[in-house]
């Protein structure tokens, strides 16, 4: 995996895309460097009635990319900036441990991803079905205290693509899903 996922914690601003096109054109005009284009990733999200992960705003899941084949466990929280992963062989093998350890699957999220790279900062380009297109910038650090500066910078970034901060998603994709699944 690159450099630019190491970290304990993640700066990251995630906007709502009126034009997905558009977008993507801005960023491969700049030579962002792809990582994965059009990888179809599945979270399996886990929790435990009795220890409620939610609870204490920790978030639990097994990611899988294809065609890419990359493979992750990542908990994210309790800290909204924190955020680690590993990469793992076989996720049905890691889910099938989650069960036997007392967790259950709460939720299946599927969406098409696309991952660049520009300088030290990397972008997703992110769809997901019902719900819409999003980008999101993000820098990863092991020093919390850099967390603001990067949120800055990343800010400036994003103006560079015309994005304001009236469309920045402030919900998880796993709550924009359960509110589309509810129908607000």
């Amino acid at each position: 995996m690159s450099h630019h996922f190491d970290g304990k914690y993640e700066a990251e601003i995630k906007y709502h895309l009126p034009d997905h096109r558009v977008f993507l054109s801005q960023l491969l005009s700049l030579n962002a460097e792809p990582f994965v284009v059009n990888n179809e990733e599945t979270d399996w999200f886990f929790d435990n009635p009795q220890l409620t992960l939610a609870g204490k705003n920790v978030s639990m899941s097994v990611r899988k990319m294809s065609p890419s084949g990359i493979q992750l466990w990542i908990v994210k929280g309790p800290g909204a900036a924190e955020c680690k992963a590993i990469n793992i062989d076989d996720h049905q093998h890691v889910r099938n441990m989650l069960t036997t350890l007392g967790y259950t699957c709460n939720m299946i999220l599927t969406k098409t991803r696309s991952i660049y790279f520009l300088g030290e900062i990397h972008i997703t380009l992110d769809h997901l079905n019902n719900i819409g297109w999003f980008a999101e910038f993000a820098i990863m650090t092991h020093d919390e205290s850099k967390l603001a500066g990067y949120e800055s910078e990343l800010r400036e970034k994003a103006k560079e693509f015309g994005l304001t901060d009236g469309m920045i998603e402030k919900q998880s994709y796993k709550m924009l899903y359960r509110r589309m699944q509810a129908g607000g």
